[in-house]
């Protein structure tokens, strides 16, 4: 496997080498408070991608990811302050629902990537990762979005991250929080951007009702934006007009995106398994270095196996083999994600109680806890983290030991007098 040699970058894994092209700086459109659009997704299903190409997407995407996640956050405060609060609930969990299956898609891709020391296998898991659709957990808000089977949402990571930015603009017109300092010109400029989306969006829709419906549609946005404009040109006051435009604008493009990825997930032949099976085999691979992670860090690990989609055996050609193949891909499916979720968490855990081991410590010495008592209870433990893996039943055994130590001598009469014991 060839190397890309890359120092560290902002979002864990690695940045271009000097000669390699990479852009510098955000993405236009994501400014401080808004997370703007999610950046564009390189490449396109079934292509390979350069290691310039993901490394760039992995930095913005880690970006758009962080400053998303603070504008939900942000939105959650005030639906919740809002009079009409569960007018806001649903769309809420649906958005943090989706907010959550692209992070967990871009931490498989960081891993995937592994700094950028990729070879052509490699990168090729990469791509599937990008344009294979979304792993989430069964039960879950944004299953709803465009349903499958459990573990799987009917769209890709590019399409999710659309629908997001369509719903985050819908939640954020209907709450009245655009930023204080936004001109109307800025606004307008987002919506004619929202606009252009929706006329690719249609241009794919199948030809018959549905794409005269959406050219309707699209045309009575067209005509109220420039009346909009027209308005704003003059110096109206179009506060009253903008916003529910606003509003229109978004939850047609978000209609749209979830109408086609409802007709992907629809399309059952033998192409759509075909990609179902790489992506699977791309995710198992993926998991499987998270396993390899695991297993060197902590002990006792998960025990679960990491199952691969290639031992189903090739794609059938009969429609109802197809069909069958496809229940077996979503029961695959169902178990990389618990085995996702359970070498994450384990690995989580060892960070929590490395971090609870330094809290509790620095609380004994602010309490006057004797430093001799303190390195007893704190350097076996120490010792026990730098060791690997770390045996987390005695590492939860000693830290469960310094913290009964601490509830004791708070308690009254514990600590020593000044005159010593009598």
């Amino acid at each position: 496997m060839s190397s890309l040699d890359l120092p560290p970058s902002t979002f864990g894994g690695a940045a271009p080498a000097s000669g390699a092209a990479a852009p510098a700086g955000p993405r236009p459109g994501v400014t401080a408070g808004l997370a703007g659009s999610a950046p564009e997704a390189p490449g396109r299903l079934g292509a390979t991608l350069t290691p310039e190409q993901a490394f760039a997407y992995l930095r913005d995407l880690d970006l758009w990811r962080g400053r998303r996640r603070s504008e939900l956050d942000a939105l959650d405060a005030a639906a919740l302050a809002s009079s009409d609060r569960d007018a806001f609930s649903r769309d809420m969990l649906v958005s943090m629902a989706l907010w959550k299956a692209i992070s967990d898609r871009y931490d498989l891709l960081e891993v995937a990537f592994a700094g950028g020391r990729v070879g052509p296998a490699e990168l090729t898991r990469v791509s599937a990762l990008v344009w294979g659709r979304l792993d989430v957990a069964p039960g879950s808000a944004a299953g709803a979005i465009a349903p499958s089977t459990s573990g799987a949402l009917a769209l890709s990571l590019p399409e999710a991250c659309r629908l997001s930015d369509a719903m985050t603009s819908s939640l954020r017109a209907r709450l009245s929080l655009e930023p204080s300092g936004a001109e109307v010109g800025t606004r307008l400029k987002d919506v004619r951007e929202t606009v252009e989306r929706i006329r690719d969006q249609v241009g794919m829709t199948p030809v018959g009702s549905e794409r005269d419906a959406a050219r309707t549609l699209l045309v009575r946005l067209e005509q109220r934006l420039a009346d909009v404009t027209e308005r704003a040109k003059r110096g109206a006051d179009v506060g009253g007009l903008l916003a529910p435009l606003e509003f229109d604008a978004s939850s047609a493009e978000r209609d749209l995106i979830v109408g086609a990825g409802q007709r992907l997930d629809d399309a059952r032949d033998a192409a759509r398994a075909a990609e179902l099976r790489r992506e699977l085999v791309a995710r198992g691979e993926a998991i499987g270095l998270l396993a390899d992670q695991c297993v060197a860090a902590v002990t006792p690990a998960p025990r679960l196996g990491v199952p691969d989609a290639r031992a189903l055996g090739e794609v059938p050609t009969d429609p109802v083999a197809v069909d069958r193949y496809l229940e077996r891909l979503d029961a695959v499916g169902r178990a990389l994600t618990t085995a996702h979720a359970a070498y994450a968490e384990a690995l989580a855990e060892r960070e929590e109680v490395l971090g609870l081991v330094g809290a509790l410590g620095a609380q004994g010495r602010a309490v006057g806890v004797p430093a001799s008592d303190l390195v007893a209870l704190t350097a076996p433990l120490e010792q026990l983290f730098r060791a690997t893996p770390t045996d987390m039943r005695r590492a939860r055994a000693l830290t469960a030991a310094l913290q009964a130590y601490l509830a004791t001598w708070s308690l009254p009469g514990a600590r020593p007098t000044s005159g010593g014991p009598r």
